[in-house]
């Protein structure tokens, strides 16, 4: 039987500051590269809410330490204990071959099984509520209001049609931890011959089916950019998100059209040159 402990598989390392937090997930050196532009966009906002970081055992001291300057508090979390055959199913290799990705290419490092970390979030009951933000984005103004959502709350995953709106983009969304939740969410997500074929983000549309849904502006995609252009417009957009390709990537295969945005991300890494952002020119209608 799977312990219901909140703290059971988190190793934290210090105490809460706030009730509310805006929390991320770092399982490997690269999402902590992605995480100091995530905390230095966060922390340009104003905003009291603590910043989590949930990283796995794998993810070096070094790589960590820079995040010190966002005052993030560091929660090392373990793998979800789920059953072997689970695991096999959801091997990198299984789910690409079962739901292969067409609309753009995930980087070598990008690993299935490692999103299903962020169900940890439910079990950090120290807050209220929480903001999940994918450590390939960065928040362009303050988001404060989301705390104020209900659960469960994310985007639509738009970014090809105005036909996606049905599913959800699981990289940021409101949730209300309770280790109630997350007790039932693990007897569900493991049962037999489960398959999440994109991992997460499936599961939670199926395990939240009358999810509310955020404004499109606080997950926007950046796909948007060049599929839809007329749906960009700086003022309001409060969470960019860099699915697929990210903009660290060396042999990015999109990196002349999405350089603006490229750009962008890597002064919120610097901290050097960061634009006013209502100032930024949107891309041009076709």
């Amino acid at each position: 039987m799977t312990s219901t402990d909140p703290s059971e598989g988190l190793s934290p390392s210090s105490p809460p500051s706030a009730d509310h937090a805006y929390v991320t997930l770092v399982t490997n050196t690269d999402y902590a590269l992605g995480a100091r532009a995530l905390a230095r966009s966060i922390r340009l906002t104003g905003t009291r809410a603590d910043i989590v970081v949930l990283h796995t055992a794998s993810v070096s001291i070094e790589a960590l330490a820079p995040l010190a300057e966002f005052q993030c508090r560091l929660v090392e979390t373990d793998l979800l204990p789920l059953s072997d055959a689970f695991n096999e199913r959801h091997q990198r290799r299984n789910v690409h071959e079962k739901a292969p990705f067409t609309k753009g290419r995930k980087p070598e490092f990008h690993s299935p099984l490692d999103n299903f970390c962020k169900l940890r979030l439910w079990q950090l009951s120290e807050y209220r509520r929480c903001v999940f933000i994918d450590a390939d984005a960065i928040v362009l103004k303050n988001i404060d209001r989301l705390f104020a959502y209900p659960e469960f709350s994310a985007a639509p995953n738009v970014y090809e049609s105005l036909a996606d709106f049905h599913r959800l983009n699981s990289g940021v969304f409101v949730a209300q931890p309770s280790r109630t939740t997350f007790a039932q969410m693990l007897a569900r997500l493991d049962a037999p011959d489960a398959f999440w074929p994109r991992t997460d983000q499936t599961f939670l549309q199926t395990f939240f089916p009358d999810w509310h849904g955020l404004p499109v502006t606080m997950n926007m995609l950046q796909y948007v950019w060049f599929n839809m252009p007329d749906l960009w417009d700086w003022r309001s957009i409060g969470v960019l998100h860099f699915q697929y390709e990210k903009p660290w990537e060396k042999d990015h295969p999109r990196a002349e059209i999405l350089q603006p945005l490229i750009d962008l991300w890597f002064a919120y890494l610097t901290g050097n040159g960061i634009p006013e952002i209502a100032s930024l020119p949107n891309p041009a209608c076709r």
